[in-house]
């Protein structure tokens, strides 16, 4: 009897930790979102959303004041459409703009919206046309590559530096 009694309560804590650990690892990769506060939804259209991923965050100043709901194709403009979900609690005027932007050289991305300056303040199902895609590594990997070949194959040498001597006769 007293060992069946053990044994229920050894098996209850090993379940409530597997419960934490999956809980702390859901919140580590941003699969889960326990935000209980008001939200509302807008969308901004981008030429290239690189590694964006749904549930990224959406950040202002470094806070976070929203989440990426869901990134679609719009087939009609040949654009990625993302849908935003804000806080309630933040407003931020019709002119503002957003950006992809990476945490760290190589980490995750999320979408910094910069504030402008209208009266006006965004509000459920409006479009944000001031955008700027993200920066693609590879990209500017083969523009630095593009440009070294393009300067080595024009026989541009670099100047020779001056040594300070002159010849006197």
């Amino acid at each position: 009897m007293q060992r069946s009694k053990i044994d229920v309560w050894v098996g209850l804590f090993v379940l409530v930790g597997a419960v934490a650990i999956l809980f702390l690892a859901l919140q580590a990769a941003n699969l889960l979102n326990l935000n209980f506060q008001p939200t509302y939804r807008i969308t901004a259209e981008f030429d290239n959303v690189g590694g964006l991923k749904p549930k990224a965050s959406v950040r202002s100043g470094g806070v976070v004041v929203g989440r990426i709901e869901d990134i679609s194709f719009n087939d009609q403009t040949f654009q990625a459409r993302v849908t935003l979900e804000m806080q309630s609690r933040y407003s931020f005027p019709k002119d503002s703009s957003l950006k992809i932007l990476t945490s760290g050289l190589l980490g995750e991305q999320y979408i910094g919206i910069q504030a402008g300056g209208d009266e006006k303040n965004l509000a459920a199902g409006d479009v944000i046309r001031q955008t700027q895609s993200a920066v693609v590594l590879e990209n500017l990997i083969g523009q630095f590559l593009f440009s070294k070949t393009a300067d080595e194959s024009s026989g541009t040498a670099p100047p020779l530096p001056a040594t300070g001597t002159t010849d006197k006769k």
